[in-house]
């Protein structure tokens, strides 16, 4: 049996919908953050320290990452299997806040796009089972993602986790199991 923690990324320097940057680094709030998060994962008891540091490939993930990937001596591993939710095509970065915005007041199998978006939430659910002893670096969608494949529920969102939010997962046999869910958020993505 092992250890995943699964860290939603910290406060980005430009809010959701906002600004022309379409993958924004942290700001200092979030660099601070990010900082936290380190140092909670660093004052682990050894054995549940994880070893491996996953993360999604836009910035304010990987920047999330990075204090304790240097920590702890390793290189930050690009997954994007935990990355954000794929934006169907036919939505342009204005449209993509409406199209969201819907699909987080309903069912994984009725958000409308390119792809099965209940088969995605499963691959996201796999990707982060597939990891061990690893702090994996991720989205608001994408954590949902996981928590409700655990749960078998089809809602979108069923967890509200807050900038730079641990949860604790026990991997065993490529199953996981939620130990303990990270801090939620006073407010919402929405």
């Amino acid at each position: 049996m092992s250890r995943v923690y699964l860290i939603r990324h910290a406060k980005p320097a430009q809010s959701f919908g906002q600004g022309n940057d379409e993958d924004p680094g942290l700001d200092d709030t979030g660099k601070a953050q990010a900082e936290a998060a380190a140092q909670a994962l660093l004052a682990l008891p050894e054995g549940d320290r994880p070893k491996r540091v996953v993360s999604s490939p836009l910035r304010r993930c990987r920047e999330t990452a990075e204090p304790y990937a240097m920590a702890i001596g390793v290189e930050v591993e690009i997954d994007p299997f935990v990355g954000e939710i794929p934006t169907p095509k036919a939505y342009d970065a204005v449209s993509r806040g409406p199209w969201l915005r819907k699909a987080f007041q309903g069912k994984w199998s009725e958000i409308e796009g390119d792809l099965d978006y209940d088969e995605w939430r499963r691959e996201v659910a796999h990707a982060v089972a597939a990891r061990g002893s690893a702090a994996v670096f991720s989205h608001y969608v994408a954590i949902n993602a996981v928590f409700s494949t655990l749960a078998d529920d089809d809602r979108v969102i069923v967890f509200r986790p807050d900038h730079a939010s641990i949860s604790v997962f026990d991997r065993d046999e490529g199953q996981l199991s939620l130990v303990q869910p990270g801090r939620e958020a006073n407010t919402s993505v929405m």
